[in-house]
């Protein structure tokens, strides 16, 4: 039976397939979406992933999959699970390849009518300040006793090196760099892919976008944060690069071997997984952090590059801040009330956002009153989305919610039958500029082949997980 025959609903927002223990699922699989994204769901083996996240030992509460839900390698992406700390597993699958990719968004000292006379000469300028593609090299030389130094301390070591403010590493997600991170842990492989790679955009869905503020949806947030209408933005969407994928690579070989010595079974081996607390585990998590603080190294590099372009372009400081850096590709250690209780669980977010609601501790305290902001980028054509978490997100996804709008055609299918000069002809038309290292970083990522962002925000905001603050709209696009 598939997973979609199994589907209940539950209201607008929420649907259910219940714990089949014949099957061997330990507990529920929620999904949030509404009838349209359902439909689109079915299209590919998301939700039968989801069904095979709910069979991980430890898991505790539901096994989540959030509305811009596509198949992935073992958790569907936009799938979430928390495993019990003391007795559940680890799963890289949980977390993906691209080991803390994330968003940050600065938000900038000019409103739309100064940047678009100038927008054309600012994308390149950009584009050339900030490599990207596959294997582009960056302009931040570090050698291997510094790139140590890097993986332990994350976006402070930059900032101390001169990359940035002190205010930067303050606004990221855990202040920019995870405790607990082990160098030794990352292997000479994954050091050397990622050593010249800092401060660099990377391929495939990554970007770095100037965006204007379209609509400001909740006028006290978005004052909180320091944006307005027709406010210029940058959004940078980037990750561990070449470290992230090798330190993933590396613990999916040795957990394949190591299952059976702990007496694991799952029913897709792309879960492969370990007890947190065996030394396996252990040995992973130490380097996921430490992938995790290169990745926020990285996008405090691309800052520090993207306000030297803005300088070059406009003659002198922009104001160019941080508003917030988030990733969506992790698992943490987190205390949450399961069944009435508190619990200490590992929570995998793969293509999921942290989303903690107002007064949360982990929020910086200019935040605090309306909650952790969280961004929701659509696609080069559309919009992107502000949002700020809300206590629903607490009650029900360990404090999650989506990443994206979530793929609707593979990579293939968005190439096929498509030509670059009319498509970047077509985006010029509305107004945006787009500038790749490749051909494919644009046929790719062609709106086309996203689900539509409003729709997605619209179940997170309507489900109560989060609240829409303003609607972001791209002007230059600079891909891998």
């Amino acid at each position: 039976m598939s997973a979609e025959a199994t589907l209940e609903r539950i209201d607008q927002y929420r649907w259910r397939i219940p714990r089949n223990d014949a099957r061997g699922m330990r507990t529920d699989v929620v999904v949030y979406a509404s009838r349209a994204l359902l439909d689109q769901v079915a299209r590919d083996l998301s939700l039968s992933q989801a069904v095979n996240v709910s069979m991980l030992p430890g898991i505790v509460g539901p096994s989540l999959a959030m509305p811009d839900i596509h198949q992935g390698y073992g958790f569907p992406i936009g799938g979430v699970a928390a495993t019990d700390w003391h007795d559940g597993v680890v799963s890289p699958g949980g977390v993906g390849f691209d080991i803390n990719c994330g968003v940050r968004l600065l938000r900038v000292g000019l409103t739309a009518g100064d940047v678009r006379p100038r927008l054309r000469e600012l994308v390149q300028q950009v584009f050339r300040d900030v490599p990207c593609g596959t294997g582009g090299a960056g302009f931040v030389k570090v050698g291997a006793r510094e790139l140590d130094r890097v993986l332990a301390d994350g976006a402070r070591w930059m900032v101390r090196h001169g990359y940035g403010t002190e205010r930067d590493a303050e606004f990221a997600e855990a202040g920019g760099a995870l405790d607990d991170a082990d160098p030794a842990a990352v292997s000479e492989r994954a050091k050397e892919r990622g050593r010249p790679q800092i401060g660099t955009l990377g391929s495939g869905n990554h970007f770095l976008e100037v965006q204007v503020v379209e609509r400001v949806a909740d006028p006290d947030a978005a004052r909180d944060m320091g944006l307005a209408e027709g406010q210029v933005v940058v959004l940078v969407h980037s990750g561990s690069r070449g470290l992230g994928h090798q330190v993933c690579t590396d613990a999916l070989r040795e957990m394949g071997a190591a299952m059976a010595r702990h007496g694991l079974h799952v029913p897709d081996r792309q879960l492969a997984c370990v007890p947190i607390r065996s030394t396996e585990g252990a040995q992973y998590l130490a380097a996921m952090r430490a992938a995790a603080n290169f990745a926020w190294a990285n996008r405090q590099g691309m800052t520090h590059f993207v306000r030297q372009a803005f300088l070059k372009v406009f003659g002198r400081d922009t104001g160019i801040e941080v508003v917030y850096d988030v990733c969506h590709n992790i698992a943490k250690k987190e205390t949450h009330v399961v069944d009435g209780r508190q619990r200490e669980v590992l929570v995998h977010r793969k293509g999921a956002t942290r989303a903690f609601p107002p007064g949360h501790p982990e929020i910086p305290a200019a935040y605090r009153q309306c909650g952790q902001p969280v961004f929701i980028p659509g696609s080069m054509g559309t919009a992107s989305w502000v949002l700020v978490g809300q206590p629903g997100a607490m009650a029900e996804t360990f404090g999650t919610v989506c990443h994206g709008a979530g793929r609707l055609l593979s990579r293939t299918a968005a190439r096929r039958g498509r030509d670059v000069k009319s498509v970047v002809r077509e985006l010029e038309g509305r107004g945006i500029l787009v500038r790749s290292e490749t051909r494919d970083g644009i046929l790719e990522e062609v709106p086309e082949a996203y689900k539509d962002v409003d729709e997605v925000i619209e179940v997170v905001h309507g489900a109560g997980l989060a609240k829409k603050v303003a609607r972001l709209r791209p002007m230059g696009v600079i891909k891998g």
